[in-house]
């Protein structure tokens, strides 16, 4: 009598086939727009020094934004699956408790104190913002006795997010920069430039390195922290390290394209289906598949309305919404 057991594809395949989504992604990304552009004029644009309206188009502006783009997408997801393993929070998300409001909340009250302040001391400041942001919706669900539950989390999440976006938006008012301040709140990616990306690359492509060197001992937490703490681990040095990779990535990225939940939600859960519930393969998928989806969200937000711009925190959330309220009807098994 045959068993049931239930065979799956080895990770490397779905590793492949995700980078193979994930190039798919970019070359759509990359040609469609309100230029008309072709894969000739793209394949100019990247390997030769030919020169033309659009082939600059496609080497000024869509490439940096859709690089870009790739690594915000990454990055997102990628705290996501950290913060969903170390809380063992379905609902976790930088975008819901508090990260990328307190990172933007920073944001706007650097640009009114530091006019004049460069971009890398922009990133410092949503780096410190995300850290306060993260700390007071914390410090906030652990008032009452007890282990942090995930509705408890995401309420005070919703109500510290609120208080920040009244902060960035009552800064921006009273200073006369709310104009700046909305450019970024809306999450989006329009300017990107080489010398940003210069900047944030690396401390997303470190923070996701360290996020895959530590993704063993983040299973382990995410299953139990008496076994982690049966099996010799330093559960208080190890989430303490994690949580600041998730402050790095999360200021990065609101750095760079402003405020954007729901992505690091979304992700992880999907790619738990894919994968199962082993972090070694949940980080990197989580990267290739932000990435991949940023790419589409992006595409989507500058073809629906050419050549105007639906903002992209707009087309997440509306994806990113629904997916929210089944993970909670479901109790946060819906895809895992």
């Amino acid at each position: 009598m045959r068993t049931g057991t239930k065979r799956t594809l080895p990770f490397v395949y779905k590793l492949i086939a995700g980078c193979i989504v994930l190039m798919i992604m970019f070359i759509i990304a990359m040609v469609l727009g309100a230029a008309n552009t072709t894969l000739s004029d793209l394949w100019l644009a990247l390997t030769s020094n030919a020169q033309g309206d659009k082939i600059s188009i496609l080497r000024e502006i869509r490439l940096p934004r859709e690089v870009a783009a790739s690594f915000v997408g990454a990055a997102l997801a990628v705290a996501g699956a950290i913060m969903q393993g170390i809380t063992r929070n379905p609902l976790a998300d930088p975008g819901l408790i508090g990260l990328t409001a307190g990172a933007n909340a920073a944001l706007a009250v650097t640009i009114a104190w530091i006019p004049s302040i460069h971009y890398f001391g922009i990133m410092l400041a949503c780096f410190i913002g995300a850290a306060l942001g993260a700390l007071m919706v914390f410090s906030l669900g652990a008032i009452k006795k007890g282990s942090f539950s995930p509705l408890r989390l995401v309420l005070a999440g919703a109500a510290v997010t609120a208080f920040l976006h009244a902060v960035s938006e009552g800064v921006g008012i009273y200073f006369k920069i709310y104009k700046d301040v909305s450019m970024w709140t809306a999450g989006g990616l329009i300017g990107t430039t080489w010398g940003q990306l210069q900047l944030i690359i690396p401390v997303i492509v470190i923070g996701t390195v360290i996020a895959l060197l530590l993704s063993r001992q983040l299973t382990i937490l995410s299953l139990s922290e008496e076994v982690a703490v049966g099996l010799g681990q330093r559960t208080t040095q190890i989430k303490a390290i994690l949580f600041i990779v998730v402050i790095v990535l999360a200021g990065a990225s609101v750095a760079l394209v402003g405020n954007m939940a729901f992505i690091g939600l979304m992700i992880p859960h999907i790619v738990r289906a894919i994968v199962g519930t082993d972090y070694r393969f949940i980080i990197p998928m989580s990267a290739i598949c932000g990435a991949s989806f940023m790419l589409a969200a992006d595409t989507l937000g500058r073809t629906l309305n050419a050549p105007y711009e639906t903002p992209i925190v707009a087309i997440v959330a509306i994806l990113g919404l629904p997916f929210f309220l089944i993970i909670v009807r479901k109790g946060g098994k819906a895809f895992s």
